[in-house]
This record gives structure tokens, C-alpha cells and sequence, in this order.
């Protein structure tokens, strides 16, 4: 019996390595082991947990160890990196859930109408002759992110599409805008107020 699921196995594993190279909308496949959830693969991987059950046609969160779950395309490792620098940038200090917030608007803002369409676009945008982003404007987007960054972005992209919404933070200690004093506060983590 064992052998036989042995065989099944491995031809199962051929034939979803064949899928992928056929041109399927999925960029790898993740072999679930024991204590493993869809939220801990999709923070894992940086994935939406939306879009892995609708790749998986799963209509619950329940999955097996041995189970072979494909997971989405996602953005670029050039952007995570990019995306982990602003958020070492911006949210140095402040605590681990303010560093998923600051990635999420990001992400957030790539996914509106009224702003670019690609990370880097976004991190980059000039509005009104300024930089969106004051690390980039004052070159601290160039220093390396730490671990907790590269996480954080990570698990801002599983919870893609989720969340309040927010477009923009400001520290109102700081902040010089009072239009940014006229958004509506999502939330508050740490020293930044997040708004849309």
C-alpha cells in the first residue's frame, strides 16, 4: 500500500511540475507539512490567501499534510526588496504590526485608481514636486532591510486586499501636511496614524 502512494506521489508531483511549465497561472507548488495553515504559507510565500484557495479551488481553509498546494505568481523579488527598504525606512522603531501597515498602503496604493500601478511607481511617485515617501527624497530607501521588514512585507502582501483600506500615514507629531490632517484615521500603531 505504501508503494502504491508512493507511485501516486511522485506521479502527482510530475504531473503538477508539467503544469507548471505549461504555462498555468501558478509559480511554484508547496508540499504542506504537518502544523502548516493557509495563513502561515501565504505569509511564507507573500501570497493573498484569497488567491491561493481560488488557484486551489478550496472552499475551506482546511488542508493535509502531504497535500500539494499551488501558489499564485506574486510580485517581483527586486520589489519585496525595494518594498522591505521603505518599510526599514519608515517604520524603524515602531512596532511589528505599524511595519505590515506601512507595507499595506503601499500595496493598497498600487491596487487604486488613483495611483501608479507598480510598487516601485508608487515608492517613486512625485506628487506636487515632492516624493511621496520622505526616505526616498532623503536616501535612506538605499540602506538594506532587516528580516523583520522582509516579513512584514510578506505578510502585508497574504493580507492583500484585506484590511481598512488605508492610503496613507503620518506621524502627527511631525507631519507639516494639514491636508494629511483632514483624511479619515483607519487606525493608530505607534507613532503613525494611518487614514484614506
Amino acid at each position: 500500500m505504501k508503494t502504491q502512494l508512493k507511485k501516486a506521489a511522485a506521479a502527482l508531483l510530475v504531473g503538477t511540475s508539467l503544469f507548471a511549465f505549461q504555462g498555468e497561472a501558478f509559480a511554484s507548488v508547496h508540499n504542506v507539512n504537518k502544523g502548516d495553515t493557509l495563513w502561515k504559507i501565504s505569509s511564507q510565500y507573500g501570497v493573498p490567501i484569497s488567491e491561493v484557495m481560488m488557484l486551489n479551488k478550496l472552499n475551506s481553509h482546511l488542508i493535509y499534510p502531504g497535500q500539494s498546494i499551488k501558489l499564485p505568481a506574486t510580485i517581483t523579488q527586486a520589489e519585496k526588496n525595494l518594498l522591505a527598504q521603505l518599510v526599514h525606512a519608515e517604520a524603524k522603531g515602531e512596532p511589528y504590526a505599524g511595519k505590515v501597515a506601512v507595507a499595506t498602503v503601499v500595496l493598497n496604493r498600487v491596487d487604486s485608481p488613483d495611483f501608479p500601478n507598480s510598487i516601485k511607481e508608487v515608492i517613486y511617485q512625485i506628487s506636487n514636486g515632492y516624493y511621496a515617501f520622505t526616505p526616498v527624497a532623503n536616501g535612506e530607501i538605499n540602506r538594506p532591510a532587516d528580516s523583520e521588514a522582509m516579513k512584514a512585507v510578506n505578510e502585508a502582501l497574504a493580507f492583500r486586499g484585506k484590511g481598512k483600506g488605508s492610503l496613507f500615514f503620518y506621524n502627527p507629531q511631525t507631519s507639516t501636511s494639514k491636508w494629511i490632517l483632514s483624511r479619515e484615521v483607519t487606525t493608530v500603531i505607534g507613532k503613525h496614524r494611518f487614514a484614506k
